[in-house]
């Protein structure tokens, strides 16, 4: 299996023959702002950062290259920094609307089919094979306070591949924990900037969790991912570095935008 960070929670995945594209969060840099979302339905407890223009970065290529050979989108929720959202509420502008999309619920999946795609699969939590690919919905906490919606973890087993664990955005909790002892991934993605919102708390993992994910599967190797692109993080790439050097996690890959990291069966934990 490989992983290509694009940017943020944005990742192709290449696993068992098929590419699938996580969270297609593809428009231009400084699209929006907090204060330019329809209603400001977020608050950030550091109202400066509610101006900020998000995504802070480019695309590290274009989006042809990025969309070339996709198999399936995967939309683990509608939330504004992981698919583009128009101000009429449809979404995913820049993407081919013929490619089937997989979405957590029938909920997101009106919202697709009303914005155009033609094949939109909700994921179910008994599993479902996508060639010899098996991909099962797992639970997600989206907040510390109040969960800010509905959000998905996804499994990824197949013959000859790695066990995957899209963690997706979601806090460390109990449903975490039991996912990592029901399928004992070898490979987690965690999303990890350590977002917050007034109404929420933190919406996805701190240094804390990431250390917790790493304590409970030692020897899985995580990705991390959803980082230095919006404004309600409280951590950038190179923060969290030093905060998982203080807790002495070390077995993790945070690659920058544009970057793959290719993991080969069985390997890594060695």
């Amino acid at each position: 299996m490989k992983l290509t960070q694009i940017r943020n929670a944005t990742n192709r995945l290449d696993y068992a023959g098929k590419v699938f594209l996580i969270d297609p969060w593809l428009a231009p840099k400084h699209q929006l702002s907090f204060v330019d979302i329809p209603g400001m339905p977020f608050h950030v407890p550091d109202q400066m950062k509610e101006h900020l223009p998000m995504p802070f970065y480019d695309l590290p290529m274009n989006t042809e290259q990025i969309l070339s050979g996709v198999d399936y989108y995967i939309v683990t929720h509608l939330h504004p920094d992981h698919i583009d959202m128009a101000p009429d509420g449809t979404v995913g502008a820049p993407l081919d609307k013929a490619f089937p999309v997989i979405c957590q619920s029938e909920e997101d999946a009106s919202v697709l089919r009303s914005s155009g795609f033609s094949e939109v699969i909700v994921l179910p939590t008994s599993g479902m094979e996508f060639g010899a690919a098996r991909l099962t919905r797992v639970p997600a906490l989206h907040g510390t306070v109040v969960p800010c919606g509905d959000a998905m973890g996804i499994v990824f087993e197949a013959p000859e591949e790695n066990t995957f664990y899209l963690a997706g955005d979601t806090v460390w909790y109990s449903g975490v924990a039991e996912t990592l002892r029901n399928y004992q991934p070898e490979v987690i993605a965690l999303n990890c900037c350590a977002a917050e919102t007034v109404e929420n708390g933190r919406l996805i993992m701190n240094d804390e969790d990431v250390q917790c994910v790493a304590m409970t599967a030692p020897n899985a190797r995580l990705y991390l991912t959803h980082l230095d692109n919006v404004a309600h993080a409280a951590l950038t790439r190179h923060t969290l570095r030093g905060c998982l050097a203080r807790r002495g996690v070390v077995n993790y890959d945070m690659p920058s935008d544009g970057a793959s990291v290719e993991y080969k069966a069985a390997t890594v934990g060695a």
